[in-house]
């Protein structure tokens, strides 16, 4: 097999992503954005008239990342990557984001997790899409509300990863065309 089309080094590039994804948003929350309010996040625009904490795109790219870890290592790598990336959050992000963070990484990764695992072996997009946006908002929610006790930035939230979702979706619908076509399966 080549080594463009070995899953488990493909799994380990989105592992190395996936952690890497975590204190970028985190990072990104606290200093980056069109915006930063006191007290509060950086905000970037994510659509016409909405705005949201800046580490938004990288959140949507992680909730991805997660379900190709499952796909190309298995359940036990995506669920360690989950573990590593609560713990992570948890030395990146600020003492008053840290609960926040952490709660919210934890439950939307499982969120996603639960429902992309029965649903790929149905189809791998439609698999990312679902659980992707399930994990989306319980992130969304469970993040405002701890972090700044608001869901004032929930549209933009929303919207913001449900983007990351969608422009990933293609390249999904390129991978599984080509794991079929080589007589790759799910881990």
């Amino acid at each position: 097999m080549s080594r463009i089309s070995d899953p488990r080094r493909e799994g380990l590039a989105c592992l190395a992503l996936f952690i890497a994804c975590i204190p970028a948003a985190n990072w990104l929350i606290q200093n980056v954005g069109t915006v930063c309010v006191p007290n509060g996040p950086c905000l970037i625009p994510v659509g016409p008239g909405l705005t949201a904490p800046s580490g938004v795109l990288l959140v949507g790219a992680a909730l991805v990342l997660r379900d190709m870890i499952q796909r190309r290592l298995g359940a036990a790598w995506a669920l360690g990557a989950i573990a590593a990336g609560g713990l992570l959050s948890a030395f990146i992000a600020p003492p008053a984001l840290v609960v926040a963070s952490v709660a919210a990484f934890l439950l939307s990764e499982l969120a996603d997790f639960a429902v992309f695992t029965p649903l790929q072996k149905r189809g791998l997009v439609r698999a990312v899409l679902v659980s992707s946006l399930l994990g989306l908002v319980v992130d969304s929610l469970v993040f405002l509300w701890l972090a700044f006790g608001s869901l004032d930035y929930l549209a933009g939230q929303v919207a913001g990863k449900a983007l990351m979702v969608l422009a990933a979706l293609p390249v999904i619908h390129l991978v599984r065309n080509r794991d079929r076509r080589l007589g790759i399966e799910a881990a």
